[in-house]
């Protein structure tokens, strides 16, 4: 018998694709897509559409095939990530379907968030960072966090947090006003570095993320930002916040597949495609800082803390995971496969708590530009300044090291005072949690106003950083 070709092809300024069903029989279908984009140039991409039929994806290749009930997600390769305006990508699939009913075309497909297949283009990106930002490039050298001209720069400053849970929420991109007046006022605090939690999912545009908040609208959302934080001066790190992959085991934040918490580590399926594209887009401005996981906790699914070191650099499948992990060595080769030479920070243990085997463990980086990461809160097992003495002191001996978070759940400043000693007196950095108004006890929020109107807890933090930048 004859079979059937089906094309579903249209005009498309911004991106087209043709989806072909290269051969069927009874109770399955081959299948192909081509990827022709339109847009400015890719540095990886993600196509999702919706499956009305019962058809349900088996394999495929030229593609990582995945599918979440009638969402089909098909995200590059690391041969073919990158995709030049009106150059094409082609991948297949297998398939099985009910056998009864028509094995009907999509109706839609989304690339990076932008619909396919229609008369409309996306806004082009900004170019970058405004002329004259006065934020410097930054490098290792040895222990110590450089600019340009050799001059060491502690970072110390805010997180703002916000980007890593509305899009996903459907809320928007960020929580709060991002413009001009709103970061001048965190440079009132003379803070010199805003941390900037990001959703893997929404920078991908991945198909379960509303378009408006997703792929290229949020990308060009935190350039903007990324943008305007560095006209002010201060330092812009990024940090890959939430991640896919279902994660129930202890301490789980929720038993959702989609990014919309903190799981235990990255995944495999999409946290590198998020690295190498963030890197690719920030690759020539330096004055970006790239932290590659928020709060690593492997340990809480391991039987051993050798499995949760091992897990934490080298990923795979990890105890007590049920997906593919992405380790820390995965996500700095994804980095610096760009040639990005961008300071890239790496979280330990124990929501970034634990730092006791950070240099035995720590990633290989040809740059050099490898920096440890701490987490510290008043309820965290490693909040003494014995443990500080004993863990932390070695790996800051030997690298940079940034105090990602540090906070208090009192809505005072007596914990974050004794971090901001300790750290002040070896010379190392910190950033505070978070600026956002949100209720202190809870948040913690440093503020109770975007103009910058401290909490009681935020008090501290901005008194500080004036004292010791007059």
């Amino acid at each position: 018998m004859t079979i059937p070709v089906v094309t579903a092809q249209g005009t498309a300024p911004a991106c087209s694709v043709e989806y072909t069903v290269t051969s069927q029989w009874n109770t399955g279908f081959q299948g192909s897509v081509k990827i022709t984009n339109n847009m400015a140039a890719l540095s990886g991409w993600s196509l999702s559409f919706e499956f009305a039929g019962g058809q349900k994806v088996t394999q495929g290749w030229n593609a990582q095939w995945s599918q979440s009930g009638t969402t089909v997600t098909a995200v590059n390769e690391s041969y073919n990530g990158s995709l030049a305006t009106g150059a094409s990508v082609s991948a297949g699939f297998l398939a099985s379907w009910p056998g009864s009913g028509s094995n009907d075309v999509p109706a839609s497909f989304k690339l990076n968030g932008t619909t396919c297949n229609v008369d409309t283009q996306p806004t082009p990106p900004p170019s970058g960072p405004p002329a004259g930002g006065g934020a410097p490039a930054l490098h290792v050298a040895g222990d110590k966090l450089v600019d340009g001209d050799g001059k060491t720069r502690r970072l110390l400053g805010v997180n703002r947090s916000g980007a890593e849970f509305m899009c996903v929420q459907g809320r928007g991109i960020f929580d709060g006003p991002v413009d001009d007046t709103a970061i001048k006022a965190i440079a009132d605090w003379k803070a010199n570095t805003v941390r900037i939690p990001l959703n893997e999912e929404c920078w991908l545009g991945l198909s379960n993320i509303q378009s408006a908040y997703g792929g290229v609208n949020y990308v060009n959302a935190v350039k903007d930002l990324v943008a305007r934080v560095e006209a002010h001066g201060l330092t812009p790190i990024l940090d890959l916040h939430w991640t896919y992959g279902q994660y129930t085991g202890n301490s789980a934040g929720c038993s959702d597949v989609h990014a919309t918490c903190q799981k235990p580590m990255p995944d495999r399926q999409y946290s590198p495609s998020f690295w190498t594209s963030v890197a690719n887009t920030f690759k020539d401005d330096q004055a970006v800082a790239f932290d590659l996981f928020n709060e690593p906790y492997p340990d809480r699914a391991t039987s051993t803390t050798t499995q949760a070191w091992q897990c934490w650099r080298d990923g795979g499948t990890c105890p007590g995971i049920g997906y593919q992990v992405a380790g820390m060595q995965d996500l700095v080769d994804a980095v610096r496969g760009t040639g990005a030479r961008n300071v890239v920070l790496a979280g330990g243990l124990a929501y970034s708590n634990d730092l006791s085997q950070w240099l035995t463990y720590r990633p290989a980086d040809p740059t050099g530009n490898l920096v440890a990461a701490y987490h510290g809160y008043n309820f965290n097992t490693c909040s003494s300044e014995s443990c500080w003495n004993s863990t932390l002191a070695p790996v800051a001996a030997q690298v940079p090291l940034v105090a990602g978070e540090i906070g208090e759940n009192t809505c005072s400043h007596s914990f974050v005072d004794q971090v901001m000693k300790w750290f002040d007196d070896r010379g190392l950095s910190y950033v505070g949690w978070t600026w956002n108004t949100w209720d202190c006890s809870s948040g913690p929020s440093l503020i109770s106003n975007y103009d910058g109107t401290p909490t009681s807890y935020g008090t501290g933090l901005r008194d500080h950083l004036r004292a010791i930048n007059p």
